[in-house]
């Protein structure tokens, strides 16, 4: 029986009627097979065909468009790559970290530009982002991140004092914040299933309900779904925070599960109450963080605070009641005045964790194959430009794209079960203990 996939997130749930397409049925040949519907397999599939017009392409998503993080995630196309920069640079080091920044500006440039160029409905709002301390600890690390990217020559993010951020978004926590003008929100449901449809339009196909249960390699690729088979010359594993479940790269993300709560429309009142007149995407400085943005109907989504791991193949880890009270309680606390507000929606989704916590698209064998995984929860930006990047990889091109260096990056593989999850455990534990130093003083 079909998973009720409404009930999967508030933006699914709130979408309106929707018809998936049909499961492949029969032999199908294809030059590429693309495992994955969501923005990296669908924003692949559009490039693909934008770049080789002739070129068969087919998506293979094993349920509907949107089901997976892509129609869950809290909808910010915004610059942070991985945890943040100075873990990104004591991992990969300076250059790297600049480098991995500027890919993801592009991505943040290329969502706005796809959307306008192809009219795409998701309620999209260039509005910019702030990136809020709470306590004096927060203040010293954002000004470290910030320090470090700008000594690297990024430019467009600036330190506001408290004054100034209260300014923007009046509450009693803020002492100030990181301000950027390049990121959008977007509803992420409406996002994924424009995307199907500008790949569509561009001569891909799509099939839904169409799960790979078995691939066969040889001279080409043979997927074996339900009701039929696929046949390509290349693959592409676009299944991020599912890629635990595939044989061919089980070890190289963890499924996380973060959640999310949101409000009922606010009154004009309450708006003017709690500032945020410029509706810029938010999130803190903890290393679980708190993400909130505005809706298109002046809701508050917020989501983050902790997060939910999983065992072996289980990935029925959406809802978790205690984190739902915390996000619920923590608006309360950045907003007082919104005391009494109801909360109309909860859920949860997965998202991909590398070991090194930084993105990765590499090689299966040979390149034929490759995959693409670990954004770490902020991937609506970098999988539309993954997506190109595959698409050149797939080609066989050598582009700037391709050059990227956590392209053909080998992550440090998880290990199996039982120790990946005491090891996700372990890790997980290191970050509540770090926020909880930082906010031991908080009221």
């Amino acid at each position: 029986m079909p998973i009720d996939y409404t009930q999967k997130s508030y933006w699914l749930n709130s979408y309106g009627s929707y018809t998936p397409n049909p499961p492949v049925t029969g032999d199908i040949t294809v030059d590429v097979a693309i495992i994955g519907g969501g923005f990296t397999g669908l924003s692949s599939a559009y490039f693909l065909r934008k770049a080789e017009p002739s070129m068969r392409v087919a998506v293979l998503e094993a349920e509907v468009i949107g089901f997976g993080a892509s129609g869950r995630n809290g909808g910010f196309a915004m610059t942070l790559f991985g945890l943040e920069p100075a873990v990104t640079a004591m991992l990969f080091g300076k250059q790297r970290t600049i480098d991995a920044h500027h890919y993801c500006e592009r991505a943040v440039d290329l969502v706005r530009d796809l959307i306008r160029e192809h009219d795409i409905q998701s309620d999209f709002e260039y509005t910019g982002f702030l990136r809020l301390a709470t306590t004096e600890g927060y203040v010293k690390r954002i000004h470290h991140d910030l320090e470090l990217l700008t000594s690297l020559g990024a430019t467009g993010i600036e330190w506001i004092d408290k004054d100034k951020a209260r300014s923007e978004v009046n509450s009693p926590l803020v002492l100030g914040a990181w301000s950027e003008p390049r990121c959008g929100i977007l509803n992420p449901a409406k996002q994924v299933r424009e995307l199907k449809r500008i790949a569509q339009a561009s001569g891909a196909s799509v099939y839904e309900y169409s799960p790979v249960s078995e691939i066969q390699r040889g001279a080409r690729f043979v997927l074996k779904t339900p009701q039929g088979t696929v046949t390509a010359d290349k693959i592409l594993f676009a299944t991020n925070a599912y890629s635990h479940l595939i044989p061919e790269i089980w070890n190289k993300q963890v499924p996380a599960f973060t959640h999310m709560v949101i409000t009922e429309p606010l009154t004009s009142a309450q708006l003017d109450s709690i500032g945020w007149q410029h509706r810029q995407g938010l999130e803190d400085a903890r290393n679980l963080v708190h993400y909130l943005r505005l809706t298109a109907d002046n809701r508050i989504a917020i989501g983050g605070s902790d997060v939910s791991l999983a065992f072996g193949s289980d990935m029925q880890r959406d809802m978790n009641e205690t984190t739902f009270e915390q996000l619920e309680n923590n608006t309360i606390k950045l907003f007082p005045t919104l005391k009494g507000i109801k909360f109309t929606y909860r859920w949860g989704g997965p998202v991909s964790v590398t070991l090194q916590m930084a993105p990765a698209i590499g090689m299966v064998g040979d390149q034929r194959a490759w995959y693409s995984l670990g954004c770490v929860g902020h991937g609506v930006a970098p999988t539309h430009l993954n997506g190109q990047t595959i698409s050149d990889l797939l080609l066989e091109r050598k582009t700037d794209l391709t050059s990227i260096w956590f392209v053909n990056r080998d992550p440090i593989a998880w290990p199996p079960e039982p120790l990946r999850w005491a090891a996700s455990q372990a890790l997980l534990t290191y970050l509540h203990a770090e926020d909880w130093w930082y906010e031991r003083n908080m009221k």
